[in-house]
């Protein structure tokens, strides 16, 4: 192969200097290398750098027809820092921009050498998924976020849409990153902070964005798109419908979403227990034991490396479970039924002295809901569940939650439902943010500019890209 690469670029440049003077109509005559099959061709093709193979295609008609071949550049997609699967998830799903089609695009259809070279002209975006608990944020052609913030110990609850407070978390930002809010569009995550379809929660959604959007136009960052944490997360699980369960900083939210809508008139069921009650009660059964510990922090550290979820909590309770975990700067410390009874108060709420609804019932509830609102093409959307939050990273929480609804739910809705784990861990909204900020289509189709914003009725494109309106 490397011989006949470079056979093939010694004849390259001797057909290229042979050209020049001459008209851009006329072509060389065939020569040995121009009679070799076109898979030979792509196979050899893929070893060059897009910019090369598109200056090899002004050679002579064969190799112009070569480099035109789909699936070569789908090989040089494939070379991105971008994940191959998710690339093609976002451009047959989400370059369309929103709403989404129903329906996926045939592959031969994509026309990737164009995908290809529009992505190399998106310059990306700063990615900023802030919550009430945690804030992630980093440059979008970057594989992972670039920091991390605790939001609850900065700012307190920035679901409330208040100017000033969002301003100062944005600046704080924009800060740590040391880049100006002027230089590069941005893609913030919005939390679900209102879950009912009355008047007064979608007043305080639009709200919200309309607050987002205002503050980020005035600190001069050039356009805005703010999408829902649970749509980020959906994406990031390369599903466009489903329902997202996302264990937060406070409360576990149950989202119906269809093909990037938030389904707020089905219903969003929100359970009144997060991240913070269960570390809180993992450190109730530390004291019971007398485990000693100096933090908090200590105690999460326990909970994200050593507690899971049982797939029989009365069968786990005879088995031995003891672990030891290091804990930099405070040493070794061992669990042994914690580690499962931590994770099981989202199934018994009560064993944490909590009156609330269990998780498996919340979800069942909403799947019961929509089930009733099926919509076609689509049947059946709502049997695909997405974890997305930090604390259902537990192991083993997919596989009982996926039980407990075969157990709970009737056949006819049970039937073929998948409960998938969070596909990036506690970033999975991040990540989602970085498949539509490098989209071969992101600058026209995702984001809202300053000026249009200002433009009136401007802020309806906000609620209209959020997909505010029912479906069916």
């Amino acid at each position: 192969m490397a011989m006949l690469l470079r056979k093939v670029w010694a004849t390259m440049s001797a057909q290229s200097n042979s050209n020049n003077g001459r008209n851009e109509n006329q072509h060389v005559s065939m020569s040995p290398v121009d009679q070799l099959p076109s898979d030979v061709f792509v196979m050899v093709f893929k070893f060059l750098h897009p910019k090369e193979a598109s200056r090899a295609s002004l050679v002579c008609k064969s190799w112009r027809d070569a480099l035109s071949d789909n699936r070569l550049w789908m090989l040089f997609l494939q070379n991105q820092l971008d994940s191959w699967d998710s690339i093609l998830f976002a451009e047959t799903h989400l370059r369309n921009g929103f709403p989404l089609q129903s329906h996926d695009s045939c592959l031969s259809e994509l026309p990737f050498k164009q995908i290809h070279n529009m992505r190399a002209q998106v310059h990306g975006s700063i990615i900023i998924d802030g919550g009430s608990g945690y804030c992630k944020y980093g440059w979008s052609k970057y594989a992972s976020p670039s920091g991390r913030s605790a939001t609850f110990l900065e700012f307190g609850n920035i679901e409330t849409p208040m100017p000033s407070r969002l301003r100062q978390f944005f600046a704080t930002i924009y800060s740590r990153m040391q880049v100006k809010p002027s230089g590069q569009p941005v893609v913030v995550s919005t939390p679900i902070c209102h879950t009912d379809d009355t008047e007064s929660a979608k007043a305080a959604r639009k709200q919200l964005r309309e607050a987002i959007y205002t503050v980020l136009f005035d600190m001069n960052v050039p356009a805005v798109c703010a999408v829902d944490q649970a749509v980020l997360a959906l994406y990031a699980a390369r599903c466009t419908s489903g329902i997202v369960v996302n264990i937060g900083f406070q409360v576990t939210s149950v989202v119906p979403i269809l093909r990037g809508k938030v389904m707020h008139d089905v219903g969003v069921e929100v359970i009144g227990q997060g991240a913070l009650r269960l570390t809180g009660y993992l450190s109730e059964l530390m004291h019971q034991k007398g485990i000693h510990f100096e933090s908090m922090y200590t105690v999460r550290t326990l909970k994200e490396n050593l507690c899971y979820v049982a797939t029989d909590y009365e069968a786990e309770q005879t088995k031995y479970t003891e672990a030891s975990y290091d804990v930099p700067g405070e040493g070794f410390f061992t669990l042994s039924k914690e580690r499962f009874q931590t994770g099981e108060i989202l199934f018994q709420p009560h064993l944490g002295g909590l009156r609330t609804m269990a998780l498996h019932q919340a979800v069942a509830l909403c799947m019961e809901h929509c089930h009733i609102v099926d919509v076609a093409p689509d049947h059946g959307w709502y049997k695909t569940v997405v974890l997305a939050g930090g604390s259902s990273c537990l192991p083993g929480l997919a596989a009982r939650l996926e039980k407990e609804l075969q157990r709970l739910l009737p056949h006819s809705i049970s039937e073929g439902v998948k409960v998938f784990p969070p596909s990036h861990g506690p970033e999975s909204a991040w990540f989602g943010a970085k498949l539509i900020s490098n989209i071969s289509t992101f600058p026209e189709r995702w984001y809202v500019t300053k000026k249009q914003f200002r433009r009136r009725p401007g802020p309806e494109i906000v609620h209209a890209m959020a997909g505010e309106g029912s479906l069916r």
